[in-house]
């Protein structure tokens, strides 16, 4: 970590000049932005939970130690500068002076401690901040995170999609376990970021509004963020066509986006996400009959034609993927084997695994999905591998929950999915492939796969500070996977970010509307 931020002191001003550099010169202040989540948030509180849907308003209640800009370079926000220790072992936050909690309480060191304690306790990945053992308070404005190894992810776990700040003179009322179900989750909600809660009301909408002592001078622009609740894609739609909305994020519906693309005065881009890093792919449990053969998980990757899956079924919205590293991240490496559609080195594969067609079929498979929105890709993986005798049942569950249970339980043969890399690989990708995490819950590794160089790879990447050698550890580490196949990855999921031409400075980093949006603004 030492060549990421060693001896970097950087002053709150310069952030402002960085991670904002495509702000207007005249930002107006005011307004209200009218946005839309695609659901209910379950929680308000994202220490203690993950998701895009928690994310938008986490981020804008409560403040994190640090902020990314587009190239994926930290930067100074509730740590105005930092300092990684030679050994990797040693991060020393040091705090603005001047953050208070939206009550006028003082944000100290004290609560940096604590959200690192709840954190590691309740917030469903695990590995963010394993390493850190302790944190000292040398004194209020300086948290000292002691680890136990070198741990890179640190930095990307410390900004707003990931590291919640939380009041300790407000959680701290109880078993640290306890804050997960918090009364204060979801209502009087007390942070330090940009917005403080006004309402939030089940099914109907999130109301934020401007924070007046927020510790960065002159923000936010705004003075009110209203969050419509509209699961329905096609009111999503009509609103954004109405101009009823001003913004919106994480929309990947490709009728949807390509619809909104031909509405003047609107702008759809999928320009950010990269951290998010949203993959569609086809998972096979190389543990289970047929699937347990390299050469059966190649002879369906030769089936499936990637291209019709991204032009047909994803109407030109996804870009390609090729490993389990999303194409944005500065550690994905594209020269991997890739599988053009090619039947007849497909039916050779299953010849030779020892598969031959009798009565029309090679074998039987069942493919599952948890989502609606998916069941395209499912048929069209059904019709694709008829053509090479492998008979395909597609089994619908009852609901998202119980498809989630056949996956963490390995109960199934294959299945579509998407999963996110969360931004550093420790965080989203590692869980998929290393060995002691198999059937772990869904989005575990519930492909079953097992090979002990991945294993020492990830292992290794896990503590590199040097960002090359990391770089060189998942080259090879995405070389190896897309040999053996435990998941065949198709594309991206086509996030799009939808907005009026009346928003100056739309959230387009490296988190989408994860992360505060201090900095956008309402256009005379």
């Amino acid at each position: 970590m030492k060549h990421l931020v060693k001896g970097m002191i950087v002053s709150t001003v310069l952030a402002t000049i960085v991670a904002g550099h495509a702000v207007a010169d005249d930002p107006v202040r005011g307004g209200t932005l009218i946005t839309v989540l695609g659901s209910n948030p379950r929680t308000l509180n994202g220490a203690v939970q993950s998701g895009i849907v928690t994310g938008y308003p986490t981020a804008q209640l409560f403040a994190s130690p640090l902020r990314y800009d587009e190239d994926w370079t930290p930067q100074p926000y509730l740590a105005e500068s930092w300092d990684v220790s030679d050994d990797g072992l040693t991060v020393t936050l040091n705090l603005v002076k001047n953050a208070v909690f939206h009550d006028g309480q003082p944000l100290t060191s004290a609560d940096i401690a604590f959200s690192v304690e709840v954190i590691k306790a309740n917030h469903p990945f695990k590995t963010m901040f394993a390493p850190v053992e302790t944190v000292e308070t040398p004194d209020e404005h300086t948290a000292v995170l002691k680890l136990s190894r070198p741990h890179p992810a640190l930095m990307l776990a410390m900004s707003g999609q990931l590291m919640s700040i939380l009041p300790r003179h407000i959680y701290g009322d109880g078993p640290i376990e306890a804050v997960k179900t918090h009364p204060r989750n979801n209502e009087n909600v007390v942070g330090s970021g940009p917005f403080k809660l006004v309402e939030f009301k089940n099914g109907e909408h999130v109301i934020l509004e401007r924070f007046d002592d927020f510790f960065i001078e002159g923000r936010p622009y705004l003075d009110k963020i209203v969050m419509r609740i509209i699961p329905d894609i096609a009111a999503r739609t009509i609103a954004y066509e109405n101009g009823e909305l001003h913004m919106g994020a994480f929309e990947s519906n490709p009728q949807m986006v390509n619809r909104l693309k031909k509405v003047d005065g609107l702008v759809v881009t999928p320009e950010g996400y990269g951290a998010i890093g949203p993959l569609d792919w086809l998972a096979m449990n190389t543990q289970r009959g047929p699937l347990k053969d390299v050469r059966v998980r190649k002879a369906i990757a030769y089936a499936v034609d990637k291209n019709f899956i991204q032009k047909a079924l994803m109407q030109g919205t996804a870009a390609d993927s090729r490993t389990g590293i999303h194409p944005d991240s500065p550690f994905y490496f594209s020269e991997v084997e890739i599988y053009d559609v090619d039947l007849e080195k497909a039916n050779s594969l299953l010849d030779e695994a020892g598969y031959p067609v009798q009565d029309g079929k090679r074998f039987d498979l069942t493919i599952d999905f948890g989502w609606p929105g998916v069941k395209p890709q499912v048929e069209y993986v059904r019709a694709a591998l008829k053509k090479i005798g492998i008979a395909v049942e597609v089994r619908a569950s009852a609901d998202f929950p119980t498809w989630a249970k056949r996956m963490g339980e390995m109960d199934f043969d294959m299945s579509w999915d998407t999963v996110f890399n969360w931004g550093d690989p420790v965080i989203g990708v590692h869980r998929t492939y290393v060995s002691d995490n198999v059937g772990k819950g869904v989005w575990s590794n519930t492909q079953g796969y097992a090979n002990s160089r991945v294993d020492e790879i990830l292992a290794m990447a896990a503590v590199e500070s040097d960002a090359e050698k990391r770089k060189a550890l998942y080259k090879e580490f995405q070389t190896i996977i897309a040999d053996e196949l435990p998941v065949y990855h198709t594309n991206t999921l086509p996030y799009h970010t939808i907005y009026s031409g009346k928003v100056g400075n739309p959230p387009l980093g490296i988190w989408g509307t994860s992360t505060p949006i201090d900095m956008t603004y309402l256009k005379d």
